[in-house]
């Protein structure tokens, strides 16, 4: 039931993620004095709606994305001076651009000629499609705020949550017990020496320790070595004598991958309580940079991990790799496993947050690639148009007018198409081999 409900909870911040894109795109539009038509959330089999004004609101079945209509997208053919679709033009391509343009004409109502996208400043449409990005901007901060600065982030601290009960060794690497409840090695210095859980390391071997990295640096050095650990226990101090085991512990790269090497290590068999400590302000922007580089990079992997995941893991049958796309349902599926995990509220507020800004964030940076039919694809034309038009300025040149986006609409209808088709793959791979939290 709590995996239901944390499903459900997720679709509601997906669906409020588009809500907020495409109000990124209503508000300026109508603010610029563009006829806006319809503001729909969803795709697909309209479930709801409601006119209001000149403008339709609606939830539309498939929770997939959402758009808003504005008339007057595309701009007249460029040899058509009564602004009406007139050309003669055979030829498949041709004549869907032709029928596009006829359609986009046919929404402007006698006296709406004014109100058209085309006729805004570049400045003006540049505004409106970099609204809804800038939307989910915006709430990717205020989630990543809530999650570093309101809950913080996770960090070992001395207290102790358990005791290793044995020393490992390369044949027992987890120090647990064996399946008759005994040590197969000898008992770790922690558990042997009388720590419990619960106690509150204040000391190491007489030297006063303020975080967990500090202790288990001098641990790690100092395997051999008899030393003196002063706990907090109850209320009252106490000064617990071990000493340090050496054991053998497999090294790691700084993506923590194994390097295959080994090292020796002092060993005492503790393992801190997580605690969760507020961060500054400062920390929101440096973690969203960090998380838009990493983003970045998933985004130009793309074609690879898509081909990795159908090659290896559909048709293969092989592990679904961690780096694999995740669609809107395998995220959703995740959010419910947080809510229902058994982690603490804090730990699960925490990964439900970060999932959520997470999407945003990758949101707010895809659809700024400049491609049709996304945003960034119109802020390109758009940007282009000025370019054009500055350089047609300089060089003492009438303006060339508005540039011809309709002409690119095979192109945007090949991307949608390959869009839908990834959409599918990934979904179906999030049905069956899905990423879990274990």
């Amino acid at each position: 039931m709590l995996e239901i409900l944390g499903i459900l909870a997720f679709v509601l911040v997906i669906l409020g993620s588009i809500a907020l894109h495409e109000l990124g795109h209503l508000v300026p539009a109508k603010r610029f004095g563009v006829k806006v038509t319809q503001y729909m959330i969803g795709f697909g089999p309209t479930v709801w709606s409601k006119t209001k004004g000149e403008t339709e609101y609606g939830v539309k079945g498939i929770p997939l994305g959402g758009y808003i209509r504005m008339i007057g997208m595309l701009p007249p053919a460029p040899d058509d001076p009564q602004q009406r679709s007139r050309s003669m033009t055979t030829g498949r391509l041709a004549l869907m651009v032709e029928d596009a343009r006829r359609q986009s004409w046919d929404e402007v109502a006698p006296g709406d000629e004014s109100r058209t996208f085309y006729r805004l400043p570049v400045r003006q449409r540049v505004i409106i499609m970099l609204g809804g990005p800038f939307m989910n901007l915006v709430l990717a901060f205020i989630l990543f705020a809530i999650l570093l600065v309101g809950i913080g982030t996770p960090q070992p601290s001395l207290q102790v949550s358990a005791v290793v009960p044995c020393t490992p060794s390369a044949e027992f690497p987890t120090g647990d017990v064996a399946a008759d409840g005994t040590c197969p090695t000898a008992a770790s210095p922690a558990a042997a020496a009388g720590l419990r859980p619960g106690d509150v390391i204040t000391a190491y071997d007489g030297i006063p320790v303020g975080a967990w990295d500090e202790m288990t640096e001098a641990i790690r050095a100092g395997a051999g070595n008899t030393v003196e650990l002063t706990v907090l226990r109850d209320g009252s101090t106490i000064a617990i004598p071990l000493t340090v085991a050496e054991v053998t512990r497999p090294t790691y790269d700084d993506a923590g991958n194994p390097t295959g090497a080994t090292e020796q290590t002092g060993f005492v068999g503790v393992r801190p309580e997580i605690e969760y400590v507020a961060q500054p302000w400062t920390t929101v922007p440096a973690e969203m940079w960090g998380l838009t580089v990493a983003s970045a990079k998933a985004l130009v992997s793309l074609p690879v991990r898509l081909y990795e995941l159908v090659t290896d893991t559909l048709i293969g049958g092989g592990e679904r790799s961690l780096e694999s796309p995740v669609s809107v349902v395998g995220v959703s599926r995740l959010g419910g496993e947080v809510v229902a995990s058994e982690e603490p509220w804090e730990a699960k507020a925490a990964m439900f947050l970060g999932l959520a800004a997470s999407l945003n964030l990758f949101l707010f940076l895809f659809n700024l690639l400049p491609i049709l039919p996304l945003d960034g694809g119109h802020v390109a034309g758009a940007l282009y148009e000025g370019g054009r038009r500055q350089w047609a300025k300089a060089r003492g040149r009438p303006d060339p007018g508005p540039v011809d986006v309709a002409r690119l609409l095979p192109v945007a209808y090949a991307v949608a198409v390959g869009l839908v088709a990834i959409g599918a793959i990934v979904i179906w791979a999030d049905l069956v081999k899905p990423i879990t939290l274990g």
